[in-house]
């Protein structure tokens, strides 16, 4: 997507880059929880449709922008806007937003990521084989680079991570 605003994809991965199973997160992450509402909040949040049905009740994300990308549902439901391609999410988005975050799931991640130059991944340092869902694995894009890496923690159940930012070359 060119111009204004920036589109930055932002994602929490295992090391073999799985990002979910059954519909759920597989890593439970109240610090990377904390850290993507502050960044997301005021902002503009573009998601598909199972991401929407996965969120708590099934709700739009309070305070920001909620455009879902689907090609079946209504126009504007519960604090969302339906958009049924890129062109039109892209028209979706306000013209004064600064930057709007791509939020999932694989197919939206997937369609998105040559429109962006940035990437937020919170990486977890686990393998999980058992998901069902993946990003594509940007070490292995020509291309993309770690451009800042911050220490992250440790999850509740014992998972370190960190928070690293790629960017396109």
């Amino acid at each position: 997507m060119d111009g204004h605003p920036t589109y930055k994809l932002i994602v929490a991965v295992t090391e073999d880059w799985a990002i979910g199973k059954d519909g759920g997160m597989l890593i439970r992450n109240p610090a990377d929880l904390k850290r993507f509402k502050e960044l997301t909040t005021g902002h503009t949040v573009i998601m598909g449709r199972r991401t929407l049905e996965s969120l708590p009740g099934g709700r739009a994300l309070p305070n920001r922008a909620n455009i879902v990308l689907t090609r079946t549902g209504e126009a504007d439901v519960d604090g969302y806007a339906v958009a049924r391609g890129l062109k039109e999410a892209k028209a979706l988005v306000s013209a004064s937003e600064d930057v709007a975050y791509v939020i999932g799931g694989e197919a939206v991640y997937r369609s998105l990521l040559p429109c962006v130059d940035e990437c937020l991944v919170t990486m977890h340092h686990v393998r999980r084989p058992d998901a069902d869902t993946w990003f594509p694995d940007l070490d292995a894009i020509e291309g993309w680079t770690i451009a800042r890496k911050d220490a992250g923690g440790v999850t509740p159940d014992g998972v370190k991570f960190d928070y690293l930012t790629y960017v396109r070359e």
